[in-house]
């Protein structure tokens, strides 16, 4: 399992907090290693590349967000999942970790097993395929203007690779697996995250407009469904290879 394997960098200023998280990541056959700082955070960074940083927000030194802002804007770790777990429950500090890049928000208190479920539900999705295929799977879409590779989870939009993140790339392939079809935002969470995921639909919304912006000049091929969710446009010409 991709887990088995896993390591993980904790960035929390708690020590009971960081020591629960470690514990419960460690049974469930993770590995992983604490940081109290945040700029510290960012020094290992430099040096390791862990599977997953789990990431505080209110920090004694740098913010939580600032840590995930320098993170994506550095190329060596913007690939690296975050998940940000932190006392910050309102909707504004849950849109605007994900805005930054962040996988996933768990607000504290938290259950410890809803924590490693969420962590893992990242890892897998973010972790190597652990067979090789036996074919190559990709969408080709919009008379090839857009493709997307399932096995390598890359997205080439006018012949150009665009940088999604993994949820971003999930409400992709999700919606373009089925053009035509409107997918509820209720759907698309469980499609993407699971069904026991709790976000509201504001956060749907946060990503769909990342997405678009990425996708830029196919942007108009996820469509808006008023009060409804979204789907991809029905005038793409779909073909699997």
């Amino acid at each position: 399992m991709t887990t088995a394997k896993a390591q993980l960098l904790i960035v929390e200023d708690e020590p009971e907090i960081a020591e629960l998280i470690e514990f419960h990541a460690e049974r469930a056959g993770m590995r992983a290693r604490t940081i109290h700082s945040g700029r510290l955070a960012l020094e290992v960074l430099r040096r390791e590349k862990p599977d997953l940083v789990v990431l505080d927000l209110m920090l004694p030194d740098l913010d939580g967000l600032e840590v995930c802002r320098r993170m994506k804007q550095n190329e060596d770790t913007r690939s690296i999942p975050i998940v940000m777990v932190t006392a910050k429950g309102e909707e504004a500090d849950v849109v605007a970790g994900i805005e930054l890049g962040a996988e996933d928000y768990v607000t504290k208190p938290f259950s410890p097993r809803v924590l490693m479920a969420r962590l893992r539900n990242v890892l897998r999705r973010h972790g190597p395929i652990e067979e090789t295929p036996t074919r190559a799977e990709r969408l080709v879409l919009l008379g090839g203007r857009l493709v997307i590779d399932i096995d390598r989870h890359e997205v080439t939009v006018e012949s150009k690779k665009t940088d999604l993140t993994l949820t971003e790339f999930g409400i992709l392939h999700y919606l373009a697996s089925r053009p035509g079809f409107v997918r509820t935002r209720d759907q698309i969470i469980a499609a993407v995250h699971g069904k026991s995921t709790v976000l509201s639909s504001r956060t749907v919304d946060v990503h769909v407009t990342a997405l678009r912006r990425k996708l830029d000049t196919l942007s108009e091929c996820v469509e808006t469904v008023r009060g409804v969710g979204y789907r991809f446009s029905e005038g793409t010409d779909e073909s699997q290879n």
